[in-house]
């Protein structure tokens, strides 16, 4: 799941990533990997909520396309059935998410 809210002070976007925990099934971490922080798998985990919910919140510039992906247990990549769009990964066969802010 993915919620945009465009901020009225800087041309920026809040954009918060969510993964329900029924896709997890019981994993013990999730990071968000992208464009907005170099493919780092460390830069940007998310943090598990009270429902199970892994979740993350990132300002990000406007006018721009971002590619992404969450990492699940540091092995199991996936994509957001609610991204924007799809593109094809640069490195495998795979198809990376692409958010539009």
């Amino acid at each position: 799941m993915i919620e945009k809210t465009y901020l009225k002070t800087k041309p920026q976007c809040k954009v918060k990533f969510a993964l329900p925990a029924e896709k997890l099934n019981g994993a013990k971490k999730v990071a968000l990997v992208g464009d907005f922080n170099g493919w780092d798998d460390k830069a940007t985990p998310m943090r598990k909520q009270k429902t199970g919910v892994f979740a993350s919140t990132l300002n990000l510039d406007v006018d721009a396309d971002y590619q992404f992906r969450y990492l699940v247990d540091g092995e199991i990549w996936m994509n957001d059935e609610s991204a924007d769009g799809y593109a094809q990964s640069p490195v495998s066969h795979d198809a990376n998410c692409v958010i539009s802010v």
